[in-house]
């Protein structure tokens, strides 16, 4: 036989300011724990749209990233040339890049954020069709010209439209801004690559790296296979969309295990507070759950009773915190890729199952906050609380 849920209802009702305690704690706990995995999620987001899946992304055998690795010019002639490679009105689309990092003042603060700077070719708007120039135009090839994300733009002083700004011993004219998506590229500023590697005494006709866009999705492999097997070139091939995620991995698990610590620590917490107010539910209902159980419910269904009572308030907390982290999703933030020593822009993201995660983890906490009163409340004497009414 079980206890109506309406008795639980009543019981939390009645002991209402011990409650509130308890989902302040539980909500709190959630609130943390859903920003910061939403941090993660905003990063690692941003930095996944940045590659297409029917582009990939060549680099240097043995690389880890594009700061490590070079591909000539030679070799980038190989890559136009291989099977799967799609060719437009420009020629095959295949642009060969560089990157550095300049510093730049952040509007915010006044301190100076390393920016990636990305020397590109004139096909890479044919290669990256999600990118868009939204005010001026795209630079001239040979030119010392810029286009420059609309969150750099918007983060870091002097990259504004019209305006010239001095880097790598050379002055530069902002004469685009483009808009990414909310990619990664988004932070970026971009320039020729011809331009850039002659502005840092680079060794001519060296890149970085190489993307190319393909025919189709299918065709990866076989350009992987010919590009492997050609004598010719030592690279590494790689989906774009893989190699940024890869990218975003280290900071993704460094901020995933701290808000996961800091997460657990809250929750002891927020589990101690769940504890003390059922441990007084149950001594305060005494009485109650003595006269139960001699109307005949057997403890099982005490422990359901109790446990669901915990639940409740859990329930009830993990949804405030959820309702109160809302106004963070899509708030912009920045912080550091440690693959490129470059800062980054990215927006917090939280998502329907992100949201399920922060409820699911409120309900743990109140499980482990009420099982042990509701274990001491169906074991606790009958006798004796009876013979004290």
């Amino acid at each position: 036989m079980a206890i109506p849920v309406i008795y639980n209802l009543r019981s939390v009702k009645e002991r209402w300011v011990s409650a509130i305690v308890a989902v302040l704690g539980i909500a709190g706990t959630v609130g943390v724990f859903v920003a910061m995995l939403s941090l993660a999620k905003g990063f690692k987001a941003t930095l996944v749209s940045s590659g297409a899946p029917d582009n990939a992304m060549v680099r240097r055998a043995g690389s880890t990233s594009e700061m490590d690795s070079s591909v000539t010019l030679d070799q980038v002639k190989i890559l136009e040339d291989a099977p799967g490679v799609a060719h437009g009105p420009n020629g095959p689309m295949v642009t060969s890049e560089i990157v550095v990092i300049a510093p730049f003042p952040m509007r915010s603060t006044g301190t100076d954020a390393n920016v990636q700077i990305r020397g590109v070719s004139s096909r890479t708007l044919d290669v990256r069709r999600h990118v868009k120039i939204i005010q001026g135009r795209m630079f001239e090839p040979g030119l010392s010209e810029l286009v420059v994300g609309r969150n750099a733009t918007n983060t870091y002083s002097g990259l504004t439209l019209g305006n010239s700004v001095k880097f790598g011993g050379g002055t530069w004219r902002v004469v685009g801004i483009f808009d990414a998506g909310g990619s990664a590229f988004d932070s970026e500023v971009w320039c020729d690559a011809r331009v850039l590697n002659q502005i840092y005494h680079r060794p001519e006709n060296v890149f970085q790296s190489v993307t190319v866009h393909l025919n189709s999705y299918g065709d990866f492999q076989k350009f992987k296979d010919s590009v492997i097997a050609d004598p010719r070139l030592t690279a590494d091939v790689s989906r774009e969309v893989e190699y940024y995620d890869k990218q975003s991995r280290t900071l993704t698990v460094l901020i995933t295990t701290l808000g996961g610590i800091v997460a657990v620590i809250m929750g002891i917490g927020a589990v101690f507070g769940a504890l003390n107010t059922m441990y007084s539910a149950v001594a305060e209902r005494s009485r109650e759950i003595a006269t139960l159980r001699a109307l005949g419910f057997g403890e099982g269904p005490v422990v359901v009773s109790f446990t669901i009572e915990a639940l409740l308030i859990s329930l009830v907390g993990g949804l405030l915190g959820c309702v109160a982290v809302l106004p963070l999703n899509g708030l912009t933030t920045g912080a550091m890729n440690w693959q490129t020593f470059s800062h980054l822009a990215f927006a917090f993201k939280i998502t329907p199952p992100l949201l399920v995660e922060g409820v699911i983890f409120a309900l743990l906490m109140g499980f482990l906050g009420g099982i042990f009163p509701a274990i001491r409340a169906a074991r606790q004497p009958v006798a004796p609380a009876l013979r004290g009414l």
